[in-house]
């Protein structure tokens, strides 16, 4: 046995889980295939790294079992890791909606968990592909090492020029764990030739309030030359299944305002009044779109009330999204069924732990799923430095 355990991943999840069970005493093995540790790390918040939001809690993700993520975000929260930061001397700054970032640059939480790491003795191999993964006599055998604990941080297959992969799930398969369909999640939709009006108004963003059934985001929207992004357009597409209707509501009092409107400017006529909340070009393509063409002081209220249902029900049909080169993470994964809660270990292969994006827990936007890979990495290195047993 040259190891106590080996992660495999060095990733989020997978630093935070080395770092903490080489801190607890396990000789730990950290391997990648890429060239340097913490890659999606890097470009995440626009380099600042938006490393996890204050009002974390478990309804904030997704999973086919909501309860499973308690236990873990309980025992290593949002404040464990802000307290982290602060050890490390990272200035940071909160932005809306409690999402925490870097005043500098993602590269100083890459360097304090490869800092955290060194203090544990991780030993860290990158450039190294995985392989055949052997398993026997209560022992895993990855890249000529042996270890009785295997930790899976290899993430899911979004953003795949990052060097991600989905071989969590071949993992899974090889072991007998099942796996949730994977999916693109946050990320962004593509629209038909029916929306070709929006889509020639790429660029244009404003804030709004987006559905997807049940579930809707106070966020901004943004139109592309493919379809909608933004945040609000990610935060619904986690909840987005084929055929299902996007629909966003641009003006939350929409009679009211035109009913002021008309009040007050009488001769005006539909674009002006729209460009009055709505960006230009946004409210022109609405105006064309609606087709009301008398002067507000000649449309009655059931002509106003048309229009305000475009303003509150604007409707999209999404052909698709951006799939995984645009998704931010991936949705689905290692199923939670066949995990504790409590330690991340498969609970069918003794010593075989799953963590982070691989796991079918997805967050919304804003450092939740930072704040999972944390949480989850914790849980797991805690685990793996504790004597076997069973």
């Amino acid at each position: 046995m040259d190891y106590d355990v080996i992660v495999l991943g060095a990733g989020a999840a997978g630093l935070m889980a080395a770092a903490t069970a080489g801190q607890a005493g396990a000789r730990v093995l950290l391997l990648d295939h890429a060239d340097r540790p913490g890659k999606k790390i890097l470009i995440s918040g626009g380099g600042r790294c938006n490393f996890t939001n204050t009002g974390t809690e478990a309804g904030c993700f997704l999973s086919e079992n909501p309860h499973f993520c308690k236990s873990a975000l309980a025992r290593y929260t949002q404040w464990d890791f802000l307290a982290l930061i602060e050890r490390h001397r990272i200035a940071w700054h909160e932005k809306t909606l409690g999402q925490l970032f870097c005043d500098g640059s993602a590269r100083q939480v890459v360097a304090m968990l490869v800092d955290e790491c060194s203090r544990g003795a991780v030993e860290i191999r990158l450039g190294t592909g995985i392989g055949d993964i052997g398993h026997g006599d209560g022992l895993f055998r990855v890249a000529g090492a042996t270890a009785p604990r295997m930790v899976v941080a290899t993430g899911g297959p979004s953003i795949p020029k990052m060097g991600a992969t989905g071989i969590a799930y071949r993992i899974a398969a090889r072991f007998g764990v099942p796996v949730v369909t994977p999916r693109p999640a946050l990320v962004p939709f593509t629209l038909g030739p029916d929306a070709k009006a929006f889509r020639d108004i790429s660029g244009v963003s404003c804030p709004v309030t987006a559905r997807v059934g049940p579930t809707s985001f106070d966020e901004a929207a943004l139109f592309t030359h493919r379809g909608l992004s933004g945040p609000a357009i990610l935060q619904v597409s986690s909840f987005w299944k084929a055929g299902d209707p996007v629909v966003l509501t641009l003006v939350e009092n929409a009679m009211e305002m035109l009913r002021e409107a008309r009040r007050k400017a009488p001769r005006s006529r539909l674009r002006a009044a729209l460009s009055e909340h709505l960006p230009n070009r946004l409210a022109e393509v609405l105006a064309d779109r609606i087709g009301l063409e008398q002067e507000l002081a000649n449309s009655s209220d059931a002509e106003l009330e048309r229009v305000a249902r475009h303003l509150t029900h604007l409707t999209f049909h999404p052909t698709g999204t951006e799939g995984y080169a645009k998704a931010e993470v991936t949705a689905g994964g290692i199923s939670t069924d066949a995990l504790s809660s409590r330690t991340m270990e498969a609970k069918a292969v003794r010593g075989l732990y799953f963590i982070g994006e691989a796991v079918d827990v997805t967050g919304w936007l804003g450092g939740y799923n930072f704040q999972w890979a944390w949480s989850s990495g914790w849980a797991a290195g805690s685990a793996c430095a504790a004597p076997l047993t069973g």
